[in-house]
């Protein structure tokens, strides 16, 4: 036969991307996952002759491709699958063509891989050819892969949803907060390896850092540590100084994608500002990407313990406000962190699943700002000596919050110690709802009730008195302002104490978060003992009506309508509208609105034009000077432009 050589090649990636997965990403380019075969098609200048024509295959990734790190592979068609290995297989001719299913190891490392195709003769120089470019994911689907997740219905959320909701408030108001996490818009993907290729340990030695891509943990913690900007240039740089002229308040973000491409477009320079939830939505869009099951998730009255003592110390005065000067440690009405599904080979049996991440930058894990992964289950065991930063965890669930009274410099006394006054309403979107599903269950065993210092309304019985209407709390706990009006009681009697706070008193004091906490300390006159009680008051903010007129198609207009009413006394400036949705509306919508007076309605309508069908959700936000989250979703069905 003469010498063989290649005329053309076909990755065949919209075949290969829909039995991977893949299809919502793209169909151009080649997208697959570890341990799953893909097909493509080589074409010869004459037929293929499997007994005499010499071929193999080269796949390279990272800067420089070495066999013996794993980033370079050289392989040979053989008949079957070749174990956990690269493999070249199901060979079948048709004329001058030859298709050929590939398929990687269930361990392969994850990234952009270079294909090609050495063809050798006895007589002549081997020839190589370039074949394309493709792109390797993790496969929850494949139940040789580390994150292999059974369940189809889990699958479709925690890998294939590109909207959700995060629970923000406080443990007895608890607000869905929609989300459009938009893993699959079409740079996602190129800007979540550039997020990996911009890591310190890629700085220090790329071949070894993209050795070790093919570990789930690795990748995990080096995602953790580069959505924060604390030690690299990470995608967010957090802010909780309520002062954010210099970018965009944490408040006003509807999704991922415009933190991502903001992220990249700038060279990697961290975008301003983020908080909680902010550095956890942006991870739980990455981690999807890559293909690692993922979920949002929300522990009210979080823990952050600084010294490892598991008892989180809070200091009052005598007029119920708290002294944040002397805290080192604090206790957030809320905090967000990540759950990562993979398997543990690391640790003993029984503690696969579910696994805390931490984008939030608190404390520092081996030198760096990250956290986990933490495995769930050890954290309700106690296990808290089985990496990663499994203490540090347990301590937000768990720890005793101890309040003292503290006068003119000396603690004075213990008010409460409450042992189960932390870790509450642990959340997380339902699968396949938009209801919250309450996981704490899988943190920690059930606790005892409060005790008598956890009033439901402010019903005091008392010998003495003295109470105070105290500070504007930020969710992280820290006060903002303060007011104070004292109440003495008689001796001897029981009485309910309305308290009614006008708008005008706390209108130019108010926080973003809309949180307000009254506080008291009350006397016992036998005994002289005191007791603190606190309540945490959400106010309500105006709701958005959305309204979607006529039938969702891709490639069709659609129109929707916006509206809502200023409820608040007072006019709400500087209004904007901003709406998004990864499949409806490419990018941003923003609309400027003006100003609303006390009791008008605004309404505005926007034109969509849907690019890719089934369960889309359109986030709306209207931010004003007053009020910065007013926010809104509707979930929209697109029909495919067939069927329209």
């Amino acid at each position: 036969f003469s010498v063989l050589r290649l005329r053309s090649s076909n990755l065949q990636s919209p075949k290969n991307n829909k039995e991977h997965h893949t299809s919502e990403i793209g169909s151009q380019r080649l997208f697959v996952r570890r341990a799953q075969d893909f097909a493509i098609t080589l074409k010869f200048d004459r037929s293929f002759h499997a007994d005499t024509d010499r071929i193999t295959f080269i796949v390279e990734t990272g800067p420089q491709p070495t066999e013996s790190l794993g980033t370079k592979v050289r392989f040979v068609p053989t008949k079957a699958r070749n174990g956990n290995h690269w493999s070249a297989f199901d060979l079948s001719t048709y004329e001058n063509s030859l298709q050929v299913s590939l398929s990687s190891p269930a361990n392969a490392i994850i990234g952009r891989y270079l294909l090609k195709v050495e063809i050798s003769h006895p007589s002549v120089q081997t020839e190589s050819y370039l074949l394309g470019e493709f792109i390797l994911l993790f496969n929850p689907w494949s139940s040789e892969d580390e994150v292999y997740l059974p369940s189809q219905t889990q699958l479709q959320e925690y890998i294939m949803m590109d909207y959700g909701f995060i629970f923000k408030g406080h443990e007895n108001w608890i607000t869905p907060w929609p989300w459009n996490y938009g893993q699959f818009e079409d740079d996602i993907i190129d800007i979540c390896f550039e997020i990996l290729d911009k890591n310190l340990n890629f700085l220090r030695n790329p071949s070894k850092d993209y050795s070790q891509r093919n570990s789930v943990m690795y990748v995990c913690r080096v995602v953790s540590a580069m959505i924060n900007s604390n030690d690299d240039s990470g995608v967010l740089q957090g802010n909780w100084s309520e002062d954010y002229s210099r970018g965009v308040n944490p408040l006003e973000w509807n999704g991922s994608v415009a933190i991502l491409r903001q992220w990249h477009a700038t060279g990697g320079q961290p975008v301003k500002y983020g908080q909680c939830w902010v550095f956890a939505a942006v991870m739980c869009t990455v981690m999807r990407c890559l293909g690692v099951p993922t979920r949002v998730i929300t522990n009210f009255r979080s823990a952050h313990n600084t010294d490892g003592n598991l008892t989180i110390d809070m200091f009052y005065d005598k007029h119920a406000e708290m002294m944040p000067w002397e805290r080192r440690d604090k206790i957030w009405n809320f905090h967000v962190w990540n759950e990562c599904w993979m398997t543990r080979k690391d640790l003993p049996p029984g503690y696969d699943g579910w696994q805390v991440l931490d984008p939030t930058p608190q404390e520092t894990s081996r030198g760096i700002f990250c956290c986990g992964p933490a495995s769930v289950k050890a954290i309700k065991e106690g296990d808290i000596q089985l990496a990663y930063d499994t203490p540090f965890v347990f301590a937000e669930v768990n720890a005793d919050e101890v309040i003292w009274l503290k006068d003119y410099g000396q603690v004075m006394e213990i008010l409460s110690h409450n042992t189960s006054a932390i870790g509450k309403k642990i959340s997380t979107k339902m699968v396949g709802s938009d209801k919250r599903q309450d996981v704490t269950n899988f943190y920690k065993y059930p606790e005892g009730m409060w005790g008598p210092w956890e009033l439901g309304k402010w019903v005091l019985y008392i010998f003495c008195c003295e109470c105070s209407l105290s500070s504007l709390t930020l969710y992280t706990h820290c006060q903002v302002s303060r007011f104070s009006s004292t109440v003495a009681f008689g001796s001897s009697t029981e009485k309910e104490l309305p308290i009614t706070l006008p708008f005008t008193h706390y209108k130019d004091q108010m926080s973003d978060e809309k949180l307000i906490r009254l506080s008291g300390v009350v006397e016992i006159e036998q005994t002289r003992r005191k007791l603190l009680v606190i309540k945490d008051i959400s106010l309500e903010l105006p709701h958005l009506t959305i309204e979607v007129f006529g039938q969702a198609a891709v490639g069709k207009k659609l129109r929707v309508s916006i509206s809502f009413t200023n409820t608040q006394d007072e006019p709400l400036q500087n209004c904007v509208l901003m709406v998004e949705g990864s499949g409806l509306i490419e990018g941003q919508k923003t609309v400027d609105l003006g100003t609303l007076q006390s009791g008008d309605t605004m309404q505005a309508e926007v034109e969509l034009i849907p690019t890719k069908e089934g369960a889309r959700q359109l986030q709306v936000l209207v931010s004003c000077t007053e009020v910065k989250e007013i926010k809104g979703y509707k979930d929209i069905f697109v029909a495919s432009a067939s069927s329209a």
